[in-house]
């Protein structure tokens, strides 16, 4: 789809002001909680998730937002104000790193299990293959060909409310097999020469032999 500047909604919101108008200010609490480094907490939080989501901008526009996950712990927090993850294998697209190589900034949202409120963390991202970042990744697994080093800029708490509406961490509400497998998606978005069952079962070996290819 081409892109345009004309707004494809109406009544879309064209200021700050008309913005703040609909919004109430936030509490004194929530405007200080931003801190421009890693506290105690804050790295705490890093070494016991095993998921954060990775922002990132492509410099003429748009966004991709892409999961990482590993071993509690697969994030290394080197000091106050740096962290770096690990690239780990994926689909070779490179989207993100692609994005981090031509505009550096990202956002993560560190996520724990059964946890309701996420940790957040934006800063300046470079792709590096410093051999002592490398080699500092958990021992599980095996030292990647690259990784995601960030100077954080800032780092809060993002409260529990997204979490509890959409009851994410509560069994009894999950539906899974009601929405599209991922073989069903693909055979949706491409014409295959594949059943979306022999195609499920690909993707399960790809990712068994991928995923114990990494461990050490």
């Amino acid at each position: 789809m081409s892109e345009t500047t004309t707004a494809p909604f109406e009544h879309v919101i064209g200021s700050l002001d008309e913005l703040r108008e609909l919004y109430r200010h936030p509490s004194e609490l929530v405007r200080k909680k931003k801190i421009g480094i890693l506290d105690a907490g804050c790295k705490a939080v890093i070494a016991q998730a095993p998921l954060v989501m990775v922002a990132t901008s492509r410099p003429g526009g748009g966004c991709e937002v892409s999961p990482r996950g590993g071993p509690a712990g697969f994030v290394q927090v080197i000091d106050d104000s740096r962290i770096a993850i690990p690239d780990l294998s994926g689909n070779n697209l490179l989207d993100s790193v692609t994005n981090i190589v031509l505009n550096p900034y990202v956002g993560l949202l560190f996520v724990l299990p059964g946890r309701d409120e996420t940790l957040r963390v934006n800063g300046r991202a470079w792709l590096t293959t410093d051999a002592d970042v490398l080699a500092g990744f958990t021992a599980e697994l095996k030292p990647p060909k690259a990784a995601i080093g960030i100077e954080v800029v800032d780092a809060f708490v993002h409260c529990a409310k997204s979490f509890r509406r959409g009851q994410v961490w509560q069994p009894e509400t999950w539906a899974p097999d009601m929405a599209p497998s991922a073989a069903e998606l693909l055979t949706c978005h491409i014409e295959l020469d594949i059943t979306a069952d022999a195609l499920a079962a690909d993707l399960e070996q790809g990712y068994a032999e991928s995923l114990a290819a990494e461990r050490a």
